[in-house]
Order: C-alpha cells, then structure tokens, then sequence
C-alpha cells in the first residue's frame, strides 16, 4: 500500500505543476518557476522515498538478530551506492554547467584577444576539476564499503 502512495506522489510531482501551468496563462517567467516547483517536489518525492524504503527493517529478520545484522549491512551498503552515485551525478552536472560557461566565455575571448589561449584554457580545466574531485570522493564511499 505504502509503495502505491508513493509512486502516486512521485508521479503527481511530475504532473501536477506542468497541468498547472497548462491550465494557467502561458508568461515566460511562470514556465521557469514551475520547472523549479517540479524538479523540487520530483527530488523531494524521491528522496523521501528511498529514505522510506531503505529505512525499514524486513519482518522476518525482526527475531533472528543476525539476519537482522545482515539486513542493516545490506541497507547501509544500498544507501552507500546512492549517495556514490549522487556524488558521482551532482559533480558532472556542475562540471557541464561550469564548463559551458567558462567555454563560452573563453571563446569569446579568444576572439578579441588571441593572445590569451592559455588562460582561457586553464580556467576550462578548473572546471573540470569538479568533476574529478566528484569521482574521487565516489572512489572514497565506495571503498568504505
């Protein structure tokens, strides 16, 4: 019943700020308040639910306090793969942001001014070091587990 709800939830945080814009008047600074609404209520739904999920203990281990030992190292390892992976996600969508920001700028740089190649390139590459920084604390979670 529970796993019902929340998929009821998740799949409401999608809709029902888009039908709300759709059945609302169309202004181009509404669209990018709604998408924020959505993806908040989408990762918020998300979130609670895999704490949810991966918060409870199985029935059957309730009285054997091994298999309950078990259960909880199961679950602290499922939640070590996920905060791996957001680590791991998070960093490359602030790297692709950094990078086609920083990108673009040094090109229009290069543009006016050819001499300045190697500055433009280093501040590409810092960007690129979250990323990296990203990966090697995935690399330091997972190896925890």
């Amino acid at each position: 019943m529970a796993v019902k709800v929340l998929f009821t939830l998740l799949v409401l945080s999608i809709a029902a700020p888009f039908a709300a814009f759709y059945l609302g008047e169309r202004k181009a600074g509404r669209f990018k308040r709604v998408l924020a609404i959505n993806i908040i209520s989408f990762f918020g739904v998300l979130i609670f639910t895999t704490i949810f999920i991966f918060s409870g203990s199985v029935m059957a281990a309730a009285g054997d306090p091994a298999a309950a030992t078990a259960v909880s190292a199961l679950t602290d390892r499922g939640l070590g793969f996920f905060s791996a992976a957001m680590v791991t996600s998070i960093a490359t969508i602030a790297t692709g942001l950094a990078v086609g920001k920083s990108a673009s700028a040094a090109l229009g740089a290069l543009s006016e001014n050819e001499n300045i190649m190697g500055k433009a390139l280093i501040f590409v590459a810092l960007c690129e070091g979250i990323a990296l920084y990203g990966v090697l604390i995935s690399i330091m979670i997972l190896a925890q587990l």
